[in-house]
């Protein structure tokens, strides 16, 4: 089995396969950690940045960057990031144990654990079925969903913490990982754990940025430190069978501007669904196994950089800088890639809920402040930062009075009027 316990630092061989037959893809520069945020205090310390490369194994297909910054750096105690703030997201998340629940016949009174809990919001869905849950989440956000009445345990998640969990809550009849099980570097330490936790047919849920949307909506800005991995349906099913897992089961949703979901039931051999055929077929037939496919997305890349650039220095030559609109993780690559400081945008809005009110984005060191401002403002133009949900934004938005007109960044520059 190839070794899934990453090393820190510069990796030279596939995360999946193991292979050394990499091809690069993307080169977005030095930077640093997209959720370091800065305090008005720290901004004249120095930064730590790293290399943020986006390379494809030949052999499996896997994407995946070629760095791996230390977990504790990245997911600090002091993490920003909250799930439940976003309506959309937060729906979408509980949305899945209510799926998972009905598709694998849970019973009330079984044990559901999420890794990677974040403030618990996946975790009401299964509350909401009748099952017993629990959260794990490194970051201090587990306070936050303990006071929302999901116990969580504030911890990284492996086989030791799964010792752990055994003896006190006993097996669990599912374990969800969303939006973190590409973030793992120590990958074969967790699924040990999920192992240990899970009886025969039990499920593990995974949810992963989609290589084929990335590539499709050029989402260089959803690549940065955290995001080790880019998956398509072929490495995730080879992944798991080392594990002796199944995928049996797979599905796009929107969640991140485009996501993959995959169920993968503890044991060999079980029947997968068509879907699994289905999804390698389009991946084929997108061109996700041909070259010419990421030199195409590497040039949109760098024009998409370009397109924003000018447009922000046209605006700020007028007298009309751009603030930004939201402030999620991936702002910090797109800003730090196109070398957008506070000249081009004097400050990120975010709402009052926000646990980034009052920092300062890493890099490029744009003050995050209250929406508020931006509908005292109006500034003739404004940049949606999380452009992945365009759509619903600037609705609400709009039926809140706001009358910028809006930038989208991608996956080619438009602009909103109305």
């Amino acid at each position: 089995m190839p070794q899934h316990d990453l090393p820190l630092g510069r990796l030279h061989a596939c995360q999946v396969c193991g292979s050394e037959n990499l091809a690069p893809v993307v080169d977005l520069g030095h930077q640093p950690p997209c959720d370091s945020l800065l305090t008005p205090a720290n901004l004249d310390e120095t930064e730590k940045t790293y290399p943020l490369r986006m390379l494809r194994c030949l052999d499996c297909g896997l994407a995946q960057i070629d760095f791996v910054v230390e977990p504790n750096v990245l997911f600090h105690p002091d993490y920003p990031y909250r799930s439940g703030i976003t309506p959309t997201l937060a729906r979408n998340l509980m949305a899945t144990g209510e799926r998972v629940v009905d598709l694998f016949g849970l019973k009330p009174g079984s044990l559901a654990i999420d890794i990677g809990s974040n403030d618990g919001t996946l975790l009401k869905g299964f509350k909401g079925r009748g099952m017993r849950v629990l959260g794990v989440e490194a970051t201090n956000i587990a306070k936050i969903a303990e006071a929302e009445g999901i116990p969580s345990l504030q911890a990284f998640f492996g086989d030791n913490t799964a010792k752990d969990i055994l003896a006190k809550h006993g097996q669990a009849a599912a374990i969800t990982a969303t939006n973190m099980f590409a973030h793992v570097p120590n990958l074969g330490d967790l699924l040990r754990g999920v192992d240990r936790l899970l009886p025969d047919g039990g499920v593990f849920v995974t949810e992963s940025h989609y290589l084929l949307d990335l590539i499709e909506t050029v989402q260089y800005d959803s690549i940065y430190h955290e995001h080790l991995k880019y998956y398509s349906i072929g490495p995730l099913v080879q992944l798991f069978e080392y594990y002796g897992f199944t995928v049996v089961d797979a599905e796009r949703i929107p969640n991140y501007g485009g996501s993959i979901r995959i169920y993968a039931v503890k044991g060999k051999g079980v029947a997968q669904a068509p879907s699994i055929a289905a999804l390698r077929a389009a991946e084929i037939a997108a061109g996700l196994d041909d070259d010419a496919t990421y030199a195409r997305f590497a040039a949109r890349t760098l024009r998409a950089k370009l397109d924003l650039q000018s447009f922000l220095l046209d605006l700020k030559r007028k007298g009309t800088p751009a603030p930004g609109i939201g402030c999620p993780g991936r702002s910090s690559t797109l800003l730090n890639y196109s070398n957008v400081d506070p000249d081009l945008m004097p400050y990120i809005a975010e709402q009052s809920t926000s646990l980034k009110l009052g920092l300062h984005l890493p890099g490029k060191h744009i003050p995050i402040v209250d929406e508020k401002r931006l509908f005292e403002e109006q500034p003739p133009y404004a940049v949606i930062l999380s452009w992945h949900y365009a759509q619903p934004i600037v609705r609400k938005l709009r039926e809140r009075g706001l009358r910028s007109k809006i930038i989208v960044p991608l996956p080619e520059l438009t602009v909103i009027e109305t």
